[in-house]
């Protein structure tokens, strides 16, 4: 038996014993090993609330108890506010986050592959990430008047940043060797960019996605709080305000719970599934988680 029987064999054997290590874990108990943490965090702290709101050391209208803020999202979900506000501040804050991707994509790739263009734009970008989405609604407000195209213009320019930026990042960790075997095997612009530079850049890009999601629905709740018409119908930000303007302190915390119900469930449906498909790609997990 030669060298590379026995390397093969040992290879076989190795890939047997963590194959049948990994058969144990089923579906289930992974799916449990990921759920039972955050769900214990969320039990413990709805006890510490309804602890301190036990000690009365705060007025019931400013430190409402948990059972009154069920209560509230019982009450909106039944007059259907609730659904109308979920739906309207979705449907801007996906609709506003593929135009961002449209946009900030090929941006990011002129600004990680021309110099020119990154030294004269990359700061840019740089400073309009870091810049408040808030800042922008005043200016929006002036030149579109109260509409879609305010709420869209905010998401546009707080997503855009963080979107291009994360391609650039993506392609700075992209390897040398990487472009010259890519040209040596015939691809050249468009195709180098298609085929070697693209998937060499996903880590780094999906982390700029996720980054502008989160600046998008920042942005979209900042412009919904401070955007009000009939003609935009109910959003989540909306319905935060009205809570405010209201002194309804259960309302108020509803809607910022339903804020952060939607980013998680948005996170873990979306961005962490194609996270793992692409370090999966990479051999950096398991095929089975």
């Amino acid at each position: 038996m030669t060298v590379s029987d026995d390397l093969a064999s040992l290879e076989a054997g190795l890939d047997a014993l963590e194959t049948h290590k990994l058969q144990k874990t089923s579906r289930i108990a992974q799916t449990w090993s990921a759920i039972w943490p955050p769900l214990l965090f969320v039990v413990l702290l709805v006890v510490v609330w309804q602890l301190l709101y036990n000690t009365h050391h705060w007025k019931p209208y400013k430190f409402p108890s948990p059972g009154s803020v069920v209560d509230r999202f019982q009450e909106e979900w039944d007059s259907g506010d609730l659904q109308e506000a979920v739906w309207n501040s979705v449907r801007r804050g996906g609709l506003g986050f593929l135009a961002s991707l449209a946009i900030g994509t090929p941006l990011g790739l002129l600004v990680g592959r021309v110099k020119m263009v990154r030294r004269a734009v990359g700061p840019i970008l740089s400073g309009l990430q870091s810049l408040p989405s808030v800042a922008w609604v005043p200016a929006a407000i002036l030149w579109f008047g109260i509409g879609d195209a305010t709420i869209y213009f905010v998401v546009l320019f707080g997503a855009v940043p963080s979107i291009a930026n994360g391609m650039v990042s993506g392609l700075d960790q992209v390897p040398p060797l990487f472009l010259r075997v890519g040209r040596v095997l015939g691809a050249r612009g468009f195709a180098s960019a298609r085929h070697v530079l693209l998937p060499a850049a996903l880590p780094g890009y999906v982390g700029g996605l996720r980054q502008g999601w989160a600046f998008s629905w920042r942005s979209l709740m900042a412009a919904e709080l401070i955007a009000r018409s009939p003609e935009l119908g109910l959003g989540i930000g909306q319905l935060l305000d009205l809570s405010r303007q209201n002194t309804d302190v259960p309302g108020v915390i509803a809607a910022i719970f339903t804020i952060l119900v939607i980013g998680i469930a948005i996170e873990l449906c979306l961005f962490a599934p194609i996270e793992r498909r692409v370090l999966r790609r990479r051999g950096l997990l398991s095929a089975t988680v």
